[in-house]
């Protein structure tokens, strides 16, 4: 029974992945973004599990990336096509069944299809990563875990820190193409980040990821949800450092 845990587990991030497809295509952000929250929960502990209990599969290495494809890859990108809509005149579609099957009336807007960007860009790191020997303890690029918090932590700032300023740069249509094409980069790029992966517990060993953690408690306190773009950055800019003072 032990070597289903992980894949039990793996699978229960795939189906909270699928339940906030739904609610975000509904517009309903702080529903998805809970479920978002639960599946990568989720997809740690998949993992950890399958450590723990000594059942790593290649099995369950695939079965990861297929439901990370859809939690941390599809709904940031759904996240991101919704968040455009609302910078542009979006058409109605017509809710009357005979036009959905014939197809009359359906209209699209492009610009928003550039948030499907982060979907195919997520697709081709999760892939990178399965045939990446190397990324052991360490990522190459943003790992689509992160990207996504980075994502869909944008309309959880405007609805519980609601600041006209802030809002008011993340409803910018040219602030959201740019940062999904930030996103697409450093989800591909060759910066090496370090992981969260403890091989023991002593300080010396994991200085960096102690005091990362430290200074994300404190960031989340201070900030709340607007603290998720600064853990993001706080996170290249200590692995960069990292990187330096190791050579």
């Amino acid at each position: 029974m032990k070597k289903h845990i992980p894949n039990a587990l793996t699978l229960l991030n795939l189906l909270c992945g699928s339940i906030a497809v739904i609610l975000a295509v509904n517009s309903h952000f702080v529903s998805a973004a809970l479920f978002v929250f639960l599946g990568i929960f989720f997809d740690f502990f998949d993992g950890f599990a399958a450590r723990k209990l000594n059942v790593q599969s290649e099995l369950g290495l695939q079965l990861d990336s297929l439901a990370d494809m859809v939690t941390s890859g599809l709904v940031p990108g759904i996240f991101m096509y919704k968040l455009l809509s609302l910078t542009v005149d979006m058409p109605e579609i017509s809710n009357d069944w005979d036009s959905i099957v014939g197809f009359e009336g359906f209209k699209i807007a492009i610009l928003p299809l550039m948030g499907l960007l982060i979907t195919l860009a997520s697709a081709y790191r999760l892939a990178k990563f399965n045939i990446d020997e190397d990324q052991q303890s360490f990522f190459k690029g943003l790992p689509t875990p992160a990207n996504t918090l980075l994502i869909i932590s944008l309309p959880l700032i405007i609805e519980f820190q609601n600041s006209d300023a802030i809002n008011t740069i993340i409803l910018n249509k040219w602030f959201l193409i740019g940062l999904t094409l930030l996103s697409c980069y450093l989800l591909n790029s060759g910066i090496k980040l370090f992981a969260l992966k403890f091989k023991d517990y002593s300080f010396k060993g994991n200085a960096t990821r102690y005091i990362f953690i430290i200074l994300c408690l404190v960031l989340l306190i201070v900030l709340q949800f607007a603290a998720i773009p600064a853990i993001i950055l706080l996170y290249i800019i200590m692995s960069v450092l990292d990187n330096l003072t190791s050579k």
